[in-house]
């Protein structure tokens, strides 16, 4: 079995905003397995992940940590080179620790979080918390084996996050408001576009992202993004193409 198809439990579930900002909702307060798991997604995708602001979101815990541990949580974020700006709005004890910590809290930004839809039956787990999703490997060399490309026949649905490792990723139906497809190559989408294409993940620059009904929450290609308000509201809807020319991201409409 492939890393890439086996199912393990992460403590921290990462989710960028369409303001390029990420919310990372703490899942298990597990301070060392966090900061592995974010020194990992920094690696594999520096130029999405490299010094990104990070919103903190306890949401997801029973009880709220302690003032130390959620301090070292924080410095263990910065030192797996992402940048800790706020925590999430909760309750009246989560503004206690933000003052603490000395960060901001933030009460309007919310990352949805809704049970992942597979085609595979999930595992049956205590709480309702969303399915994990499955992580890629550290990057490899250049010379590594292409690998044929991955071909998502079902709908990626809200919640859901697809990745396709050092190659290039075609879905056949929709992607959802919510949901997330990234590839190290390029993507090809041939329903409507409704959340969130990541391609070139690991630095292509040469990545491209197709579509035929362009709604996308954010587009980025080798880490250069696009949120919907950025786009020209004449390529909404329409079939598309999405390249980068001298580091900048191009939308253009197919003809």
């Amino acid at each position: 079995m492939t890393r890439a198809s086996m199912d393990y439990e992460q403590a921290g579930e990462l989710k960028i905003g369409q303001v390029g900002i990420a919310n990372l909702r703490i899942r298990t307060l597990d301070v060392d397995q966090l900061i592995r798991e974010m020194r990992e997604r920094v690696e594999r995708a520096p130029k999405l992940f490299g010094r990104a602001a990070v919103i903190v979101d306890f949401g997801g815990l029973t009880r709220l940590p302690d003032a130390d541990t959620a301090r070292a949580l924080i410095d263990g974020l910065r030192g797996a080179g992402v940048i800790p700006v706020a925590l999430a709005y909760g309750t009246r004890e989560t503004e206690t620790l933000s003052e603490q910590l000395g960060l901001p809290l933030l009460a309007k930004f919310r990352a949805q979080y809704e049970p992942v839809a597979t085609s595979a039956p999930a595992p049956s787990r205590a709480a309702p918390e969303p399915a994990p999703a499955k992580a890629p490997v550290a990057p490899v060399a250049k010379t590594a084996e292409t690998k044929p490309g991955l071909v998502q026949k079902t709908p990626v649905r809200s919640g859901q996050q697809l990745y396709a490792e050092n190659r290039d990723l075609t879905v056949l139906s929709t992607v959802g408001a919510g949901a997330e497809v990234i590839s190290d190559g390029s993507i090809h989408i041939y329903g409507p576009l409704r959340g969130r294409a990541l391609a070139g993940a690991r630095g292509n620059a040469d990545a491209r992202i197709f579509c035929r009904e362009f709604h996308a929450e954010l587009v980025a290609i080798a880490g250069h993004y696009k949120v919907m308000e950025e786009v020209p509201k004449e390529l909404r809807g329409k079939a598309v193409q999405i390249w980068l020319d001298q580091d900048q991201l191009k939308i253009v409409a197919q003809d």
